[in-house]
C-alpha cells in the first residue's frame, strides 16, 4: 500500500491452509510474519514501512477524500514481501476509506479560525465534536471525518504550525478566545445542536480540551482525552494560553542511547508550567481519559491519577471514566491504524526522532477497544 506521500507499506502473515485450501482470517490463526494469532485486521494495523524506506515515518491520512488502496495478494509458502519475484496465485485490491458517501467536508477560515468541518449525509440536526491534536500541528482530519461517517458533525481544528494561523509554527500563537470562536462556530452551525457538542483531544490537545471546558466560558456535553497532561508543557507566553517555543525548555528532554527523544517527562503534573495547569474541580462535564500504558510522549498515568484525585475531593468522581490499556502507547488512533513506535519529530533545527511507545498487537487492540468505547461515550451523552 501506498501513503499519501507515495511511501510504500507492507504486511505479511503465514496461514497453513485447511484440507480444502482455503484461510478464514475471523478463525485462523497467522504462525509467523508480522503478526501471530488470530487477528482479522492484521494486515492492516500490522504495516510497516517496506525495507529501504525514509526513517521514521508515521502513517497519517493526509487526503480523506481518497482511500487508502490496498493491494492482497495470496503467494504459495511462507514467504516475505521481500522475495517480490514470486508470482502471487491470487490477488485483489481494497479501499479504506475514512469519508461515508455524501459526507460533506468543509474548509473553515472565519473570524481568525482554521479548521475542517465534516457534516453527516442529512439535514440534521447533529450532535457535534470539536476535535484537538497534538503540537505536532497542522491540521488533522481523518478522526473527524470518521466521527462525520457515524452521525456527528464534526470539526477538526488547527491551532500551531499551519500556514493559515500567526507565527511561529513551533508555538501557539492563538489564546482562549480563539478556540472560543472555533467553539461557536460548530454551536451556532444550522445543522448542529447546540447543547449537545463534545471535545476529544490527544497530547496537548488533552489539555486544551480540560482548558476550554473549565475557562473559556463555553459547555461542552463531555470531553475524551487520550494520553496528554492537565496543563502546558511549554511555558507560557501570556495568560490566555499563548506559549514560547516549544524547543525553548528541554530541562526535562529525555534521549534513549540512539539519540531518539522522549518528553514523557515534561508533562509529569509537578513539572507542567504552574500557571497553566487546569481548575479540574471546575469541570463541568463527563470526562473519558484513555492512558496507554506503555506511553513514552507523556505521562498519561500520573495525569488520569491527577484527575480522579481532584474530581474525587471536589465531590465530582461520577464524571470521570478511565480506560487504561497495558501494551499500548501515546497515539491511541482509531482502529486499525498502525502504530509508529518511534517517527521523525523535526527537521531543524537538528533532525530529531521521538518516542511514542506501544507495541504493535497490544496497541492494536487498544486502538479497537478505546474507539468502540469512545463512540459508546459519545452517544451516551452527546444523544440523549
Amino acid at each position: 500500500m501506498q501513503s499519501d506521500e507515495g511511501d510504500l507499506w507492507e504486511a505479511f502473515a503465514h496461514y497453513n491452509t485447511n484440507a480444502d485450501g482455503s484461510v478464514n482470517l475471523t478463525r485462523d490463526h497467522s504462525v509467523g510474519g508480522s503478526y501471530l494469532g488470530c487477528e482479522p485486521m492484521g494486515l492492516f494495523w500490522g504495516l510497516q514501512p517496506a525495507p529501504g524506506s525514509r526513517e521514521g515515518l508515521r502513517l497519517r491520512k493526509k487526503n480523506v477524500e481518497t482511500p487508502y488502496v490496498m493491494l492482497l495478494s495470496l503467494l504459495e509458502g511462507h514467504v516475505s514481501p521481500s522475495e517480490r519475484k514470486i508470482t502471487p496465485l491470487a490477488a485483489v485490491t481494497t479501499e479504506r476509506w475514512y469519508m461515508a458517501p455524501d459526507v460533506r467536508r468543509t474548509e473553515i477560515r472565519q473570524d481568525g479560525v482554521v479548521g475542517t468541518l465534516f457534516l453527516p449525509p442529512g439535514p440534521g440536526p447533529f450532535p457535534g465534536v470539536l476535535d484537538l491534536w497534538g503540537m505536532g500541528g497542522g491540521l488533522v482530519e481523518y478522526r473527524a471525518a470518521l466521527f462525520a461517517s457515524r452521525g456527528y458533525a464534526s470539526f477538526s481544528l488547527a491551532y500551531l504550525g499551519h500556514k493559515d494561523l500567526p507565527g511561529p509554527l513551533n508555538r501557539v500563537n492563538v489564546g482562549d478566545a480563539y478556540f472560543k470562536s472555533a467553539y461557536h462556530i460548530l454551536q451556532d452551525h444550522r445543522q448542529v445542536v447546540a447543547d449537545r457538542i463534545g471535545i476529544i483531544g490527544l497530547s496537548f490537545g488533552v489539555y486544551l480540551s480540560l482548558r476550554i471546558a473549565t475557562r473559556v466560558g463555553v459547555k461542552p456535553s463531555c470531553l475524551v482525552c487520550v494520553n496528554g497532561p492537565v496543563g502546558s508543557t511549554t511555558k507560557l507566553a501570556d495568560a490566555d494560553g499563548r506559549t514560547e517555543n516549544f524547543e525553548n525548555e528541554q530541562t526535562h528532554w529525555r534521549f534513549d542511547d540512539q539519540g531518539r527523544v522522549s518528553f514523557k517527562q515534561m508533562s509529569l503534573p509537578a513539572n507542567l508550567c504552574p500557571e497553566s495547569k487546569v481548575k479540574l474541580e471546575d469541570l463541568p462535564c463527563p470526562l473519558m481519559y484513555i492512558v496507554g500504558e506503555d506511553d513514552l510522549s507523556a505521562s498519561s498515568t500520573e495525569n488520569a491519577n491527577l484527575i480522579e484525585q481532584t474530581l474525587r475531593a471536589a465531590g465530582k468522581s461520577q464524571l470521570f471514566t478511565r480506560l487504561s490499556y497495558p501494551g499500548a502507547g501515546h497515539l491511541i488512533e482509531p482502529p486499525y491504524t498502525p502504530n509508529s513506535r518511534v517517527s521523525l519529530w523535526s527537521f531543524k533545527p537538528r533532525k530529531l526522532y521521538t518516542l511514542w511507545g506501544g507495541h504493535p498487537a497490544p496497541h492494536a487492540a487498544a486502538q479497537q477497544d478505546a474507539w468502540k468505547k469512545i463512540l459508546d461515550f459519545m452517544d451516551s451523552h452527546l444523544r440523549r
